[in-house]
């Protein structure tokens, strides 16, 4: 302002506040693309130690496999406890057996011993039994009792 005195200096006023706001936005332009820049190289480094991890060696496996050997204990005593416990509730005998029967084979079970342990079989049904062409394994020459792919 004191080197254009008397002149008019309206426009080198404003040109000189806009070259300095030019510079102060590019300073922070180039600012905010560093820190960009700067948190990228963090991230990158940060995958890098991920994938990296610890190197194993003898101590720090025999280390890790004793914590892992002892948590595996615990889960094994925690699930015997457990057993144990519903052992001591588990139905034994003909109440353990009627508690896993379905419910339709509950009903044919008491009607077999309703009807006084008696059933009726229509012997006609197996008379004509020869007509079924049944092979026996013995005939068959392929055979193979071991081999469970056999014909």
């Amino acid at each position: 302002a004191e080197e254009n005195l008397g002149m008019v200096m309206i426009f080198t006023l404003v040109s000189a506040v806009q070259e300095k706001l030019n510079e102060i936005v590019d300073q922070i332009k180039t600012r905010r693309e560093e820190e960009k820049k700067q948190k990228e190289r963090e991230a990158e480094e940060e995958e890098k130690q991920r994938f990296h991890g610890t190197p194993v060696t003898i101590e720090n496996f025999l280390s890790w496999k004793a914590k892992f050997d002892a948590e595996l204990l615990e889960i094994k005593r925690k699930k015997m406890k457990e057993e144990e416990q519903a052992g001591k509730n588990k139905l034994s005998g003909i109440f353990g057996f009627w508690y896993c029967v379905p419910a339709c084979m509950k009903i044919n079970i008491f009607l077999f011993f309703a009807a006084g342990n008696s059933v009726e079989v229509d012997e006609s049904l197996f008379q004509e039994m020869d007509d079924l062409e049944l092979e026996d394994e013995e005939d068959d020459p392929d055979y193979n009792p071991v081999n469970l792919d056999s014909d």
